[in-house]
């Protein structure tokens, strides 16, 4: 089953259904698909749009890229998808699921990430080749461990991971619960934890430069709200709200 994060405000119904307009034009529940990388930053913008319009509800799926694509060509009901890489978009856009043109938002790097004072004393992305350590990545499937795929390559390394997990909230949780020495996260999942983990940035990590685009879907049962988020999340108060999370503003 995908580890999903579904937050809906007291009064949202259970699904999602017509828009129902407020004197703002935007109501009803709004549902947002969106990477996992994405909880912190997407759920604080969530609530700012639903500040601005009070007969609006944002219900959030978070989750590996990879299952949101796959729920969504299997007709899950959404109205706007964010995926932490263009390849999981793609399956979306292939499937003539979206309106328009996808627009990339942020960038993400990994970074190696440990528990707080670092027992194992790992040092590097070389680590990930030791057999004595307890080691977590991504499944090669979603974005962050293709991205993972991606920097071994390049480092001309061959990974030893005790576990590969669904999604990088779950890679992260086992670091925060010392049942692995090191995971490979992205930046932002480091710098979101806070304290109780220590991040060490590698070079190999610009091997792999994750762009995140985000689209309305073509069939959004609430196109006006998804439209507005959007809009939100590409906006100069959206980009802040990204940049402070740790995502890089995406290139040319």
């Amino acid at each position: 089953m995908p580890r999903s994060r579904w937050r809906c405000s007291p009064a949202a119904p259970a699904a999602a259904g017509p828009s129902t307009r407020d004197d703002g034009g935007i109501g009803g529940t709004l549902t947002v698909f969106a990477a996992a990388s994405l909880t912190d930053v997407f759920t604080d913008l969530g609530d700012r749009l639903e500040a601005e319009h009070p007969g609006l509800a944002v219900q959030f799926n978070f989750a590996g890229s990879a299952q949101l694509a796959t729920q969504l060509t299997q007709g899950a009901p959404a109205d706007v998808f964010a995926s932490a890489n263009e390849p999981q978009m793609a399956v979306v856009t292939d499937a003539g699921l979206t309106d328009g043109e996808p627009q990339v938002v942020a960038e993400n790097v990994l970074e190696i990430v440990v528990p707080e004072g670092n027992p194992a004393g790992i040092t590097g992305l070389a680590d990930f080749a030791r057999a004595e350590l307890a080691l977590a990545v991504c499944a090669p499937t979603v974005p962050c461990g293709a991205a993972a795929t991606a920097v071994f390559d390049a480092a001309g390394i061959t990974p030893r991971p005790d576990t590969l997990e669904e999604d990088v909230k779950a890679a992260l949780t086992k670091v925060q619960l010392g049942e692995v020495d090191a995971a490979l996260v992205y930046a932002t999942d480091v710098l979101a934890a806070g304290d109780a983990v220590e991040g060490l940035p590698f070079p190999a990590a610009e091997w792999a430069v994750n762009a995140y685009p985000v689209c309305v879907l073509r069939d959004a049962p609430n196109p006006a709200a998804a439209r507005a988020f959007v809009d939100l999340v590409a906006s100069d108060e959206g980009q802040r709200a990204l940049a402070a999370a740790g995502f890089r503003r995406p290139g040319p």
